[in-house]
């Protein structure tokens, strides 16, 4: 099933008063902007394979802003209408052409969806119309007058709370909000109101009490703490391990660094084994492919190319996240050249181009006593870790 996903990203959120933003959903939210919080959260499954957010028509600079560093399938964005179920109509008719077979719509100020309530809206969806995430409501329900006492009790069995995404078969659900604009009902609060209306079945699912919608301003503050609070929730590892083999030449990069050599490391690019392995390890910490599907050999953009530019892009995908690099530790095999004398630069070079402090970097190098290729100075190989923490 194709997914696709609407970020609602229209609405002024008149209720949160944030300096400097044109709106809620941009501002900075633990040093990260709001809205690349969301698409973030919605793109970590891997599961939804475009994004397309909404955005007010006077926003375009904040939203251009917000979405630096993101690399997501995010579509261009498209303006929204004067209420949200107008907006959401909008993000569907510009997922038309792309022809997804089932969309999330979700609110951009719910920074904090989990993968695992993604992946159970999109399950039920193979069996159902729509499908929303929902939490039962706990609390005893009063209804007040209109002097402001209780007039009664409500009832809160059978009763739930909202939340989004809330996942359709698309064809379905851009069919009930072209019906409901064609019958002039623009008030429908949310999308399973929509879907209501047009006689879908929308299942419930679990929801998390995690997955806030950031409405006022102590919504706000209540989030940093917990972010604070929560800094290394999500510690990864990963590990890479790359092999080149030595070609005629006079030098070979490793590290970031040019060392005079008898030969050169064979390669599309400029052969790094050393910063290759290093962005095979930060991939995988985030769980986002290797270098070859990022940067396919078979490209000729990439013949000749800088190391530098994979493993620069590889922190870019960290940062889209929200996390940050804890710390690399590289051990280069090989028998010649002899690294110890350019350990420091490569150390230096790994950190600049990462954006860490160089105490986070370990370079290492061993030989393999003369055995296997190493041994027989046919190549360099290369092992690395890195430590991702994620918000």
């Amino acid at each position: 099933m194709r997914i696709a996903a609407v970020v609602v990203a229209a609405g002024r959120g008149t209720r949160a008063r944030l300096a400097g933003v044109s709106a809620k959903q941009y501002a900075p939210l633990g040093g990260v902007p709001v809205l690349r919080r969301t698409l973030g959260a919605l793109a970590s499954t891997g599961a939804i394979a475009m994004l397309q957010v909404v955005i007010h028509a006077d926003d375009r600079t904040d939203y251009e802003q917000a979405i630096s560093g993101f690399d997501g399938p995010l579509l261009a964005p498209v303006v929204g209408g004067r209420t949200r179920q107008a907006s959401v109509l909008a993000g569907l008719e510009a997922l038309a052409p792309h022809r997804p077979d089932g969309v999330l719509i979700h609110d951009a100020a719910r920074p904090f969806v989990e993968a695992s309530l993604l992946t159970r809206v999109i399950l039920a969806l193979q069996h159902h119309d729509g499908a929303i995430p929902a939490l039962a409501v706990a609390d005893t329900l009063k209804r007040a007058d209109d002097a402001g006492f209780i007039s009664e009790t409500v009832s809160r069995t059978a009763l739930w709370r909202a939340q989004t995404p809330q996942g359709f078969r698309f064809n379905e659900i851009l069919a009930a909000h072209r019906a409901a604009a064609a019958a002039g009902q623009h008030d429908l609060t949310d999308d399973a109101a929509v879907a209501e209306r047009a006689g879908m079945k929308v299942a419930l699912v679990e929801g998390s009490v995690r997955n806030t919608k950031l409405t006022t301003t102590e919504d706000f503050n209540v989030a940093e703490r917990e972010l604070k609070g929560s800094i290394v929730a999500d510690v990864r590892t990963g590990t890479g391990f790359d092999v080149h083999r030595f070609a005629d030449g006079d030098h070979v990069w490793l590290g970031g660094v040019r060392i005079a050599h008898t030969h050169r490391l064979e390669g599309h690019s400029d052969a790094d084994v050393a910063l290759h392995a290093i962005t095979d390890a930060i991939l995988g910490a985030i769980g986002d492919g290797d270098i070859g599907q990022h940067f396919p050999p078979s490209d000729p953009r990439w013949k000749g190319a800088e190391s530098r530019i994979f493993l620069e892009d590889a922190a870019r995908r960290v940062r889209a996240l929200g996390g940050r690099i804890g710390n690399v530790d590289l051990t280069l095999l090989c028998e010649a050249p002899k690294i110890g004398a350019h350990r420091e630069a490569m150390r230096v070079a790994i950190a600049a181009i990462l954006g860490i402090e160089t105490s986070r970097i370990g370079v290492k190098a061993t030989t393999t006593e003369g055995l296997g290729f190493t041994g027989r100075r046919e190549g360099i190989a290369a092992m690395a870790t890195a430590t991702v923490i994620l918000p």
